[in-house]
């Protein structure tokens, strides 16, 4: 394989070629044939390129250079001095490159992006949008005996659109909907759709009926016809006095053409009121008087009016620039990709975490992991970790997701016990300390059942005796399992590992807390002293409160009135 390197100086032109003996320099050769200057006027054609599109621009805003403030470039073909000297030539102007010119545009439409899409909320920016290419109307015309057209939303007009056509027709008629600059579009045919409005009746005297057609540029710079609808003039042969119309309606049935609403919600343009407003009655003046009415002569009775609108059904038959077939093919197409690129992704996310891996071992073998490892293993490890570095940047550059898997699956074979040691000996002292506090804690409760203490004295002699040996038990356990894992090297496995202590944990939990966390009998008082306290009841009409009052009334030598004769005796048990 040969490589080769170009390098244009101010004076000549270098050229190199590398091949896999060495590098070659033929400069000799070249030097005198190609200059800077010879190399600008090769690409002249090219450079020509640059000057029509910034006159458009001009022509298109109806600018003139003076009203340009400033000019800034992006893109990576301003980076050719050749190109920014053309540009500031022609605005004569120094040029500003302030912006990232590799990320600009590509920043700009990720904002649009974000503002279009509803599931972003970004701050309000004004960003109007334009119409590309102008579009314009092709009708049958039947007072003219031919085709008659109109262009609708001309170049660079304002994005999102809508505009209100009117029509007179007796009968259903079609739309064609096209580009008029053909000469510019990327593409051969002009053509849009076709729009047929169905079910257009003449009114009931014979005349034709006033369509309203609505038609749309959205967001999205597309063409469409939103609505139609017909307006219906209904007249009753009822004697009424003259009509006064309203001066707008007569000015709106003059208008072919409504005024233009930029407004986003083209289904909201006409509210229900304005629709109202064409349905109501226009009934006739009652401002005069009765006496007036009879000093004025006779005058002609006219019919009343009435006027309503009717939604109109649209036909769409939209021109494909490119066949159903081949759709489904760019389609097809575009479903292989993107499982290509998600194949890809999977795979270089294998390769890093092969890499990744690496260079975490090797960094931790030397750190925290060096206690946990032998010399001997910690030297064979990092011969391997080298190895599969070089591996990676050579022979395993491009390999399928399976290779990389195996090769993390070898590495961890190797690294995950130096891991687990690792994370055992940062676990197993804090398990440890919490069972010595629960052996601690329920001895403690052993010895004050054992003095009798009021707290544990309701608790049952044979369960407290379980919980005794269970700790016993449990201390002993743990006394042994710390004098062999002290006795034990870090280099080699854990005697203990930390799952065991949690279990120890549970299993001592789960057979003294039931005991020792019985709650203590409710004492109930004795049912003589109930008994005696419903017979001392309330007597001589006192109530449950017998107080000072009480005495002075039984001290009282007061002859009882004669009412309180009249009252009945009371029996007292």
């Amino acid at each position: 394989m040969s490589v080769v390197g170009i390098d244009l100086g101010f004076q000549s032109c270098y050229v190199a070629v590398a091949r896999a003996g060495g590098i070659e320099t033929i400069a000799n050769e070249y030097s005198d044939r190609c200059t800077p200057g010879k190399f600008l006027e090769m690409c002249n054609d090219l450079l020509a390129r640059v000057e029509p599109p910034l006159r458009s621009v001009l022509e298109q805003t109806k600018l003139k250079k003076e009203d340009i403030y400033a000019v800034e470039i992006v893109g990576g073909a301003t980076r050719i001095p050749a190109v920014k000297e053309k540009i500031s030539k022609f605005f004569g102007k120094e040029l500003s490159t302030t912006l990232n010119a590799d990320e600009a545009v590509t920043r700009g439409c990720a904002l649009q992006c974000a503002i279009l899409s509803p599931a972003f909320k970004v701050r309000e920016f004004s960003i109007t949008d334009v119409v590309p290419y102008p579009i314009s109307l092709r009708w049958n015309s039947p007072a003219e005996e031919g085709s008659s057209d109109c262009e609708v939303f001309s170049k660079n007009h304002a994005a999102p659109f809508s505009k209100v056509l009117t029509f007179y027709r007796k009968e259903p008629f079609t739309l064609e909907a096209y580009y008029s600059s053909p000469q510019d579009l990327p593409y051969p045919d002009p053509a849009i759709a076709q729009f047929s409005v169905q079910k257009v009746t003449p009114q009931s005297d014979g005349s034709s009926s006033k369509v309203k057609v609505k038609v749309r540029v959205n967001v999205h710079g597309i063409f469409s016809v939103s609505s139609a609808s017909l307006v219906e003039v209904h007249k009753s042969e009822e004697n009424e006095e003259p009509m006064e119309t309203d001066q707008n309606a007569k000015e709106e049935e003059k208008m072919q053409v409504d005024q233009e609403e930029p407004h986003v919600e083209e289904q909201q343009q006409q509210t229900p009121a304005e629709n109202k407003a064409e349905s109501e009655e226009m009934e006739t003046s009652q401002a005069g008087s009765k006496d007036k009415k009879m000093d004025q002569p006779p005058q002609a009775k006219k019919a009343k009016v009435k006027t309503s609108t009717v939604d109109l059904p649209i036909e769409n038959q939209l021109l494909w620039q490119i066949d159903r077939e081949m759709l489904n093919l760019y389609i097809e197409n575009e479903g292989k990709m993107i499982m290509q690129d998600k194949l890809e992704k999977e795979r270089n996310d294998a390769k890093n975490a092969v890499e990744e891996y690496v260079y975490e071992m090797r960094d931790k073998l030397s750190g925290e992991y060096e206690k946990f490892v032998s010399e001997d293993d910690r030297n064979s490890f990092t011969l391997k970790l080298e190895d599969t570095e070089n591996w990676l940047y050579e022979d395993g550059e491009d390999q399928p997701k399976q290779v990389y898997v195996d090769k993390l699956a070898e590495l961890k074979n190797l690294g995950q016990p130096i891991k687990i040691r690792f994370q055992e000996s940062e676990e197993r002292p804090k398990l440890f300390e919490e069972l010595g506090k629960q052996i601690q804690q329920y001895m403690k409760i052993i010895s004050s059942f054992k003095n009798k203490e009021d707290q544990y004295d309701h608790l049952d002699a044979a369960d407290m005796t379980k919980v005794e040996k269970s700790t016993n038990e449990a201390m002993e356990w743990m006394n042994n399992k710390l004098n062999l894992q002290n006795k034990q090297s870090l280099t080699m496995d854990p005697v203990v590992k930390s799952k065991e202590i949690e279990a120890k944990i549970k299993e001592l939990t789960s057979t003294c807390s039931p005991i020792i966390s019985k709650p203590k009998p409710k004492v109930e008082p004795p049912k003589e002293e109930q008994k005696n306290a419903e017979q001392n009841g309330p007597v001589d009409g006192q109530g449950d409160n017998p107080g000072p009052q009480a005495a002075e009334q039984g001290t009282d030598t007061a002859v009882p009135s004669d009412s309180d004769k009249k009252l009945p005796e009371m029996d007292i048990d």
